[in-house]
């Protein structure tokens, strides 16, 4: 939230329901910002009474993402279709896919920064997959660039809404490699004592947490960096039109 927060300038804080909102204004352009939280549930109930309250231009669906292609860490990659898997591996059989005029205009920049085999599709699920065999089982079962947690829910209030919707994410762990412990347990309400557990029983994989922050750091900074570009790109755009004869 940080990473695309500083890329816009000040603005307020509002509150729609009881989801907290950051917005500020570039030109004659609103920009809102909202963190969900972690997982499916969260993200389409946030989206949902967001959607309820206020009519949008564009959805995007932006934060951290595992790369399922070969990427670097801070790689961007965008999404414009959606699937779902759950836990047990089923696949959704609807692909979310919700296009429009500003989604365009998002994609026009995209292409001048992302090369096309960072453009494709994402899948999300209600779990964090850890392992990298497991990684590499979703990439070649779903044919995906990026996985995450929140994208196809954020996708499915979209649509009901009518408001077109874009993935921009960036990489900040890779195919390959294991993340050092199960964060699921976090995500429990009584998995908190279960996740300390687990890493005072192995202190190494404090180096694993280590690495992880530094590779989120520079994730980070590939956002504020693409959303920097997207705002100018917009308000350059905004000139144009007032400068077109009528």
């Amino acid at each position: 939230m940080r990473a695309v927060r500083s890329a816009f300038p000040p603005g307020i804080e509002r509150r729609v329901g009881s989801s907290p909102i950051f917005a500020c204004t570039v030109g004659d352009r609103e920009y809102w910002f909202v963190q969900t939280g972690v997982g499916l549930e969260k993200a389409g109930r946030s989206a949902a009474q967001l959607l309820n309250n206020q009519s949008f231009s564009l959805m995007v669906s932006t934060g951290f993402a595992c790369a399922l292609i070969a990427a670097d860490i801070g790689t961007l990659l965008v999404g414009r279709e959606v699937v779902h898997r759950d836990v047990h591996g089923d696949e959704s059989t609807e692909v979310r896919d919700v296009p429009g005029d500003e989604r365009d205009l998002v994609m026009t920049l995209v292409k001048t920064l992302v090369p096309p085999e960072h453009i494709g599709r994402f899948v999300s699920t209600d779990r964090i997959i850890a392992s990298a065999p497991e990684k590499r089982k979703f990439a070649l079962s779903t044919h995906a660039i990026g996985l995450d947690m929140e994208s196809s829910a954020l996708a499915v209030q979209a649509q009901r809404a009518g408001v077109p919707f874009v993935i921009v994410r960036s990489v900040s762990d890779l195919l390959d490699e294991d993340l050092p412990l199960d964060f699921n347990l976090f995500l429990r309400p009584t998995g908190w004592l279960k996740g300390i557990g687990t890493v005072l029983a192995a202190p190494s994989c404090l180096l694993g947490l280590a690495r992880l922050r530094r590779q989120s750091v520079v994730a980070a900074e590939a956002l504020t960096v693409f959303f920097r570009s997207y705002a100018a790109a917009t308000e350059r755009q905004n000139q144009k039109k007032e400068l077109s004869p009528t």
